[in-house]
């Protein structure tokens, strides 16, 4: 590999590198995404992307990408509120879900709301779950694959936060009848409701909150919950009973690492697990933020063995915006995502985009890489990519978190 390709060079200009970009779509001027990313087989055939906004004025967009060298919008709709936001979104089927996070607490709406998008062009609201409250900031993240559960780090009217930071907590939603969605279980870090009998945990430095972030769960193991919890670190619960969730084991860097884990993927035949940390200040100010390996081969004893190596942090950190890890490609199980315990694929904002081989889990070599200029227009003076999700064509979408929309590659490893 010569030095002008190699990804791990220090000058950090752009580059791919066994990536092939195939389009760039701004999405009308509004390409500033969040973190919902999800496909869907039309009725008539088409491949339709839907993306999460990262902050208003749009709520969701959605993308033709049956030729993903032609991306083309079908719709875009528009968030109700100024201060609202509808970072996350999932598919199953033909009912979307997506959630809504105010900037304040007290704000209306906050909350869940679910979609009928058999007709792409037509999205249909069929109900709204309010989780708005007087500590309450609504929705921030959830889980949606089988049809039935929602899971989702949520706020709610009747939970006060014994820290204003810590309004967020795991909430399960049965939404088999989609138009009455019921809330069946739910369950915080103990020590983090004003109601708890247990001190509240010390503070991080950077405090970004002890509060659920994403809450997978997966037909492989549909009784267990892998949870991230930002600056409290991961906790596997078994959910056999989804109205008493039950802690089997918990996992944290942090101390002396700077908190915010994001993401928990099993790789259930090879007994591992891989975990996210979210890199969420400006010049590297919270390095390293990494992509982890964890030996999970038992559940009660999860020992981590590796990390992704990442690229230098003098060649990234003042490049503008944030440098670091957030969003893995979460082998979803829906029909239209890609399945692979041997390669992970993870957005690190201007770190840009990165794959890496695991096929050897305590030696874990970056095989590829894209890192585009400055989008026009950003704020950031540099890429910021956001989320990553990867088809079952291996057709890869990355989006940018502030104006440079969709990106579509396809790989070359």
């Amino acid at each position: 590999m010569s030095t002008a390709s190699n990804p791990l060079n220090k000058s950090a200009e752009p580059t791919t590198w066994n990536f092939k970009l195939l389009a760039q779509n701004d999405l009308g001027g509004f390409g500033g995404m969040g973190e919902g990313m999800s496909v869907q087989i039309a009725k008539d055939g088409r491949r339709i992307i839907w993306l999460a906004h990262e902050s208003a004025p749009k709520n969701f967009t959605a993308v033709d990408v049956s030729d993903p060298r032609q991306p083309k919008v079908v719709v875009q709709t528009d968030l109700p509120k100024p201060y609202m936001r509808s970072n996350s979104l999932e598919l199953s089927g033909d009912i979307m879900a997506v959630a809504y996070q105010t900037q304040k607490v007290n704000q209306q709406p906050a909350g869940l709301e679910l979609f009928d998008v058999s007709v792409p062009e037509k999205p249909r609201s069929i109900s709204f779950f309010d989780c708005s409250g007087p500590t309450s900031r609504g929705v921030h993240q959830l889980w949606f694959c089988d049809g039935e559960y929602v899971h989702m780090a949520s706020g709610s009217p009747d939970f006060k936060p014994s820290h204003p930071n810590d309004d967020q907590f795991y909430r399960c939603i049965d939404v088999r009848n989609p138009a009455k969605p019921v809330e069946v279980g739910r369950w915080w870090m103990p020590g983090t409701s004003a109601t708890d009998n247990i001190a509240p945990p010390p503070r991080h430095p950077l405090d970004k909150g002890y509060r659920a972030h994403n809450t997978n769960v997966y037909p492989q193991r549909p009784d267990r919950l892998y949870l991230c919890y930002i600056d409290g670190g991961m906790f596997v619960m078994d959910i056999k009973d989804k109205t008493n969730p039950k802690v089997i084991s918990h996992w944290t860097n942090s101390p002396p690492y700077t908190g915010f884990m994001h993401t928990a993927v099993p790789l259930f035949d090879r007994g591992l697990m891989l975990v996210t940390d979210e890199s969420t200040e400006n010049a590297g100010k919270d390095w390293p933020k990494l992509i982890w390996i964890l030996d999970a081969r038992d559940e009660k004893n999860l020992v981590p063995i590796a990390t992704c190596p990442m690229p230098p942090l003098d060649a990234y950190a003042n490049r503008g915006g944030r440098f670091g890890a957030h969003n893995i490609h979460e082998n979803a199980a829906v029909p239209t995502a890609w399945q692979s315990d041997q390669i992970v694929i993870g957005t690190f904002f201007n770190g840009g985009l990165r794959a890496y081989d695991i096929s050897n889990p305590y030696q874990p070599k970056e095989v590829a890489a894209f890192v585009p200029p400055p989008p026009k227009g950003t704020p950031a003076g540099a890429v910021q990519l956001n989320d990553v999700f990867v088809d079952e064509r291996q057709i890869v979408y990355t989006v940018d978190r502030h104006t440079g929309g969709l990106y579509t590659l396809e790989v070359d490893f």
